[in-house]
């Protein structure tokens, strides 16, 4: 069985290939995650648009396979400081408090996966660092 292609639509990647991606992944199949945290130094650095309520894109697994379509309902730009515990809690990874989310996120954002794609090894965040904060639903 072929997988099904969708060629006119955007890439969604949660993390990076292996196992955060594909536990996220799983968290979008399951319903668990409907919203995303991404910096808007990422948008800027690679000079993407924003999302916007509407946009939607296909996620795919480890192994570039498209397993979702997603569809944007919220986008906010929000200081890290700024996050709030709904947001936490419908990442879909467990967080019950936003201090466990900043943690968790932190040690995405200061990993050795990330620093090497952004090519700076000293890279941190602070309470006043700008995030995307993405609400999003399975269409299909």
């Amino acid at each position: 069985m072929t997988a099904p292609s969708f060629p006119d639509l955007p890439k969604c990647e949660f993390a990076f290939p292996g196992p955060l991606r594909d536990q996220l992944v799983a968290a979008v199949l399951s319903g668990e995650k409907t919203s995303t945290t991404g910096l808007l130094q990422d948008y800027e650095r690679d000079a993407e648009p924003l999302p916007v309520v509407g946009d939607r894109a296909v996620v795919v697994d480890s192994a570039e396979r498209p397993v979702a379509v997603i569809e944007v309902t919220e986008v906010r730009l929000v200081r890290l400081g700024d996050v709030d515990l709904d947001h936490a809690r419908d990442e879909g990874e467990g967080y019950d408090s936003v201090a466990a989310w900043r943690a968790g996120h932190e040690g995405f954002w200061h990993g050795s996966d990330y620093l090497g794609w952004l090519g700076d090894p000293g890279f941190r965040v602070d309470d006043d660092t700008v995030a995307v904060a993405e609400r999003f639903r399975v269409v299909g």
